[in-house]
């Protein structure tokens, strides 16, 4: 467990994944055993959403590559780069064509084995600052690497009526059970916060767009995402590919308390 502090706030990271996020003693992530989602936070890279419908298969320019739903990177072990007291680098590393354990074999999926076939590093950094956690991804690879990115974190929810809010538009909870697994899209947007007993701003760079989803009253994920992946048929899912240039692709998350 990786422990950062600074004042009155606390984090715990559990390799790589942040499981608490705590000001004043109030704790804002959802928290695994609890009812809802057995994570609390992860990533969906290089695909955001389901493939069973294309049997597994994503189209890239380099023939086709077998992913589950959400990308193989959920399947990779993050290393512990460097640590400080308020601050910590994880990083994932993958060999292109390398074969992956799928991890819902058999029980949720036919692929046993999934792969992608280019290179990549994955980085992931926290920064704990007052009142604030800055959350950053760097995604270094091959030039003209196709990929999606969407940060999928769950925040823990204290009262009947909390309410997800933009500068356009008010969403209720009940709008985003209502949706289901295909989650509630929230588009052109870089900054939504959850009004709860306490609220939370999540605040992007990069993402461009978000989209909610749950399935009980105690929690609520509320996803930045660079494409929204129930808009276009699974077939057709490369249409959302953004590509790697010459530097990294980097991506920001600050997670802002009230």
């Amino acid at each position: 467990m990786t422990d950062l502090k600074n004042g009155n706030n606390t984090v715990r990271i559990d390799q790589g994944e942040l499981v608490s996020f705590i000001n004043d003693e109030h704790e804002f992530i959802h928290q695994k055993g609890s009812p809802g989602w057995r994570s609390a936070d992860t990533e969906m890279f290089p695909i955001i959403g389901p493939v069973d419908k294309a049997g597994f298969r994503v189209h890239v320019p380099r023939s086709n590559a077998i992913q589950d739903q959400h990308g193989l990177l959920r399947e990779l072990d993050y290393d512990l780069i460097s640590k400080t007291d308020t601050s910590a680098i994880f990083r994932k590393e993958y060999k292109a064509g390398t074969p992956v354990k799928n991890s819902k074999f058999p029980e949720k999926s036919t692929k046993q084995w999934l792969f992608w076939p280019y290179s990549f590093e994955f980085e992931k950094s926290f920064e704990l600052m007052e009142n604030q956690l800055e959350i950053t991804f760097k995604i270094s690879g091959e030039r003209d690497m196709p990929f999606m990115l969407g940060y999928h974190p769950a925040f823990k929810i204290h009262t009947n009526q909390p309410a997800i809010c933009t500068d356009e538009k008010e969403i209720t909870l009940e709008q985003v059970l209502e949706v289901g697994g295909r989650a509630f899209q929230v588009e052109n947007s870089e900054s939504i916060t959850l009004k709860d007993k306490r609220s939370i701003t999540i605040n992007t760079k990069g993402f461009g767009h978000f989209m909610c989803w749950t399935e009980v009253a105690n929690m609520v994920c509320i996803e930045p995402i660079s494409f929204y992946p129930y808009s276009v048929k699974q077939t057709e899912l490369h249409e959302g590919f953004q590509f790697l240039g010459d530097s990294a692709a980097v991506f920001k998350v600050n997670l802002l308390v009230d």
